[in-house]
């Protein structure tokens, strides 16, 4: 065999790169043993910069979509979560410090109020991803989920290029664990009466659930191992993953919504078994199925359930819809909701929610929390979806009085009370508020409860789940409402200034290194665009393949919230670089889709931008 010389290692990708803005933030550092940072700091590392916000369910997703590759890439990516709020609550640093420990964040946080960095880096989305080369460059942003695949081809190159250059620094990340604190919850996300008279409670951050006596203190049992997993069995052996909502069947036994492994488990008070109704784990993403066999059938974030006529009903947080899981015949199907997020009333398979997190269950009604519209909804016999207090994304506040004018603040529980009136967890505000259907008014019924997050009625009291102070608090229901200070607010971020009548939208989309639009099946692309008030938009609303748009502005309309939902699908280049197994046993190309969706409030303006460039994944030329 004769010798030949190697072949030349191929060049690096000549990519867009823009110095990176400095970090600022008046909350300060999180996760670094009280250590402040700049980016020089940072020189030599990978960095990825996660704007999030605690609130937000695809930024939850993102985290976990992190996990790996921040494991994989240890000594040379730096995460920073660079936390944006939305909501008043969410700019407190408490709530924050609250948050990184909730969602088991292990990286740097930086807690910016103000938004400041936000601003710098001109972003317009939760969740967005910012990635910085070793050398303080901006090299990708890519908004809303399904890139983690992208970033660490990205950062593969950039180790690569930058290992040659000499500017590559390895080594320990600047995170610190912080210290545990010692509680008998830690976090707890919902409760349930069982008919023992014991209390069930799904102690989130630890992964478990938690049998506690009457006395809501005394722990009768654990159920799980306690680490994140996902495993049936017996009570030392069952694996969950940060688990929310609990509904008691008419057999005895519980259905968990197990949130982060996108899936229903069974629990069995009397084996103390757990096994798994429903959900592969997997997190359901546009375009596959919406009905199924339970155990084959993905989920996304189920953060609820309740039994309803005949059904377990799901607040399917992860894609703005409700779920029903039937047993008769062991399915899973939607029940209502688009996945489009936002706050629309009408038949089931029109209305659209925004992160659905409690619900309750009357004879007649199925009332449910929607969380990010800090809404109060219910669904009728016939399917039909209602708003009893809410006005949709960007406005809300405490306010008690007529509903119509009444306001929550991201509320994720509520219960059914024995007058026909419901108790709604108004988590934000931390207070528990009352809505009265028989003469459509909300007052509050206490305060000063912190991250309340469900109730439940124990006789004449009803037991809370304070969840940022770790514990069930028992209150005996006033005759009266307590009585607070109104008070609304509308979301900070600053209106986009953009001229009346036409309007180019540009979402902008890179196919990562070595992949492709996934054109297999036909367009690969969709873009959707609606807005708030619906008379702000004149042309350009509905659904299209393109990914550019041209909208019409009506000039009488002086401000609103333009709605953009974008999708792509990309797939490898090479079915040998990177491949899936199919069920006949060949290969086929591995495929990713990329999701967001976009609320942009604008303001018309003489001399605004005629252009609103929207960045799914790559740079704006």
């Amino acid at each position: 065999m004769s010798e030949t010389s190697p072949a030349p290692a191929p060049a690096p990708r000549r990519r867009a790169r823009v110095r990176a803005p400095e970090l600022t933030g008046k909350g300060g550092w999180l996760n670094t043993g009280g250590k402040q940072y700049a980016l020089a700091d940072l020189r030599g590392r990978i960095v990825v910069l996660d704007f999030w916000t605690f609130c937000c369910i695809n930024c939850l997703h993102v985290l976990d979509e992190l996990r790996e590759l921040e494991e994989k890439h240890r000594d040379t990516v730096v995460v920073i979560g660079v936390h944006s709020p939305k909501f008043v609550h969410e700019a407190e640093h408490q709530a924050v410090v609250d948050a990184v420990e909730r969602y088991g964040v292990e990286h740097p946080v930086l807690d910016d109020p103000e938004l400041a960095t936000w601003k710098q880096y001109a972003v317009r989305a939760w969740p967005t991803l910012v990635v910085i080369d070793p050398e303080g460059y901006v090299v990708a942003q890519h908004a809303g989920e399904g890139h983690a695949h992208a970033i660490e081809r990205l950062v593969e190159e950039l180790e690569a290029e930058h290992a040659a250059k000499g500017t590559l620094r390895r080594g320990d990340g600047p995170y610190v664990p912080p210290e545990p604190e010692p509680s008998t919850l830690r976090f707890p996300g919902k409760a349930l009466l069982l008919p023992s008279g014991n209390l069930l409670v799904s102690d989130t951050t630890r992964h478990q659930l938690v049998e506690l006596e009457a006395d809501g203190e005394t722990v009768v049992r654990r159920i799980g191992q306690g680490g994140r997993g996902f495993t049936d069995g017996p009570v030392d052996r069952a694996r969950f993953q940060e688990p929310q909502g609990l509904a008691l069947l008419p057999d005895g036994t519980v259905v968990v919504a197990d949130t982060v492994n996108h899936a229903l488990r069974r629990f069995d008070p009397e084996t103390g078994l757990t096994t798994t109704l429903a959900g592969t784990g997997h997190q359901w993403m546009q375009g596959e199925a919406t009905s199924g066999p339970g155990r084959e059938m993905k989920l996304s974030s189920p953060w609820d359930v309740a039994w309803w006529n005949g059904k377990v009903w799901i607040a399917m947080a992860g894609v703005h819809q409700l779920w029903a899981y039937d047993p008769d015949g062991d399915t899973v199907s939607v029940t209502a909701g688009t996945t489009n997020e936002g706050l629309v009333d009408g038949p089931g398979a029109e209305a659209w929610f925004a992160q659905p997190s409690g619900l309750a269950a009357t004879p007649e009604r199925l009332w449910l929390a929607d969380s990010e519209t800090s809404a109060l909804r219910w669904v009728g016999l016939d399917g039909a979806v209602h708003t009893a207090v809410g006005t949709g994304l960007f406005d809300f506040g405490h306010r008690d009085g007529a509903a119509g004018q009444a306001l929550l603040q991201h509320p994720l529980g509520v219960t059914a009370l024995p007058d026909g009136s419901v108790a709604v967890s108004d988590t934000y505000n931390h207070a528990l508020r009352r809505y009265d259907p028989a003469t459509g008014e909300v007052t509050t019924l206490a305060t000063d409860l912190r991250e309340p997050s469900d109730a439940v009625l124990v006789g004449d009291d009803i037991v809370v789940v304070e969840s940022a102070r770790h514990r069930l608090t028992r209150l005996r229901l006033p005759e009266e409402a307590v009585r607070v200070e109104a008070v609304a607010h509308r979301t900070q971020r600053a209106a986009t200034e953009v001229a009346p009548g036409r309007l180019r939208l540009d979402v902008i989309f890179q196919a990562p290194a070595g992949q492709k639009l996934d054109t297999r099946y036909g367009p690969s692309t969709r873009l959707l665009v609606s807005s708030t008030p619906p008379e702000l938009l004149l042309d350009g609303e509905g659904a299209d393949t393109d990914l550019s748009r041209t909208l019409e502005l009506n000039p009488e309309v002086r401000e609103g919230v333009l709605h953009v939902s974008a999708m792509a699908a990309s797939c490898d280049d090479d079915p040998a670089g990177g491949t899936s197994q199919s069920k006949t046993g060949g290969e086929y190309p591995a495929c990713h889709v990329h999701q967001q969706d976009w609320g942009v409030p604008v303001r018309l303006t003489e001399g605004g931008a005629d252009r609103l460039p929207l960045v799914l994944a790559g740079m704006d030329a």
